[in-house]
């Protein structure tokens, strides 16, 4: 096996430094619960495990994504926590429990063998009794045969900053004022899942872990339907200084072909950075999981705050491809286009 980066080895040494430090004043380990999914017969978990200082209620991090006051307060404070990398996690769900160990981003991601009916389920994890949270696990029924991949960024929430600055904007401005809505987005994502109702929908994003509840408040409020975030995280890898975001995106493409394998999916994205090529690579090597690609065009300005110049960085390619690819500069535009290739029912004037 290759030695690992130097970034991630002094990150490792960071992070025992100082993980020892705070276990030396009293601090607990705590979790954080991200929103899960599956089958009716796999189903994955995910969570992070974070040190807080004792007497910290076990289910700190879990913020409603109702609750602003908790955004507010605890939003800066997932950029600047320490994490608790390679710590045993424990998760019971349908009858069954389950022990692993967490990565070394203190990351828990586990694929868990379990017969679970199609709905909304309720994943307990603890490293310790005593600080048990409860994670959201969404599985999907198996007669589904379409489904939602979206991106966030510039896809569904116009952020008119610089990509470099989006992690920061997200962890520290928490007005709802501050995020705009792509225009017609969460009207085309309302009439998808009316015409496909159970179907799946997630959010496939290169954002940080750390941000996942500010953009799980900015869906919740703005009326988009609820799934799960499939974010990454931050910081050195055993290959590099900075995970690649488009490496990310191809990997979760391939889980859910795994994991859905009877799923078409519907792949929205934008035009501001690699989304045309990543979703139409996807649809070359699994023709049989891709229904549709929409893309959303970028103004020029936006182009020019995604990656410094006014043009796409890559061409979408023609409309009347295999699988059917559309573009248009908002949800409007994107519904019009998915009725015309007939993935949406036209609707008549009254």
């Amino acid at each position: 096996m290759d030695r690992p980066h130097w970034a991630a080895r002094i990150e490792d040494v960071k992070n025992r430094v100082v993980g020892g430090v705070l276990r030396g004043l009293g601090w607990d380990l705590r979790l954080q619960p991200f929103h899960g999914y599956g089958t009716t017969s796999h189903v994955r978990v995910l969570a992070k495990v974070m040190y807080a200082t004792k007497g910290t209620p076990a289910d700190y991090y879990d913020q409603p994504v109702h609750d602003m006051r908790t955004m507010a307060v605890r939003g800066w404070r997932n950029f600047t926590g320490q994490v608790a990398p390679n710590r045993t996690v424990h998760i019971s769900l349908g009858g069954k429990e389950f022990s692993l160990r967490a990565d070394r981003t203190g990351i828990v991601d586990a694929r868990v063998d379990v017969d679970l009916p199609a709905g909304q389920h309720s994943a307990v994890v603890w490293t310790v009794p005593g600080n048990e949270v409860t994670a959201d696990v969404t599985v999907f029924d198996t007669e589904s045969h379409f489904g939602v991949v979206s991106d966030i960024d510039d896809t569904v929430m116009v952020t008119w900053l610089p990509r470099p600055m989006l992690a920061f904007w997200n962890a520290f401005v928490v007005h709802q004022s501050s995020r705009k809505v792509v225009p017609g987005m969460p009207m085309l994502y309302q009439r998808i899942m009316r015409e496909y109702p159970g179907s799946p929908v997630l959010y496939l994003s290169t954002g940080a872990w750390n941000v996942y509840p500010v953009l799980k408040r900015f869906l919740y409020k703005n009326g988009y339907p609820d799934g799960p975030l499939l974010l990454t995280d931050w910081g050195p890898t055993n290959t590099g200084i900075f995970r690649s975001g488009r490496e990310h995106k191809e990997r979760t493409l391939e889980q859910l072909a795994t994991f859905l394998p009877g799923v078409k999916w519907l792949l929205v994205g934008d035009d501001g950075q690699h989304d045309p090529s990543i979703y139409a690579g996807f649809a070359e090597r699994r023709p049989e999981n891709v229904e549709a690609i929409a893309i959303r065009q970028l103004t020029e300005s936006e182009q020019l705050l995604a990656h410094g110049t006014t043009k796409p960085l890559e061409d979408p390619g023609e409309e009347d491809t295999v699988p059917p690819n559309v573009q248009a500069p908002d949800g409007h535009g994107l519904l019009s286009k998915l009725q015309r290739i007939g993935l949406l029912k036209a609707t008549r004037p009254r």
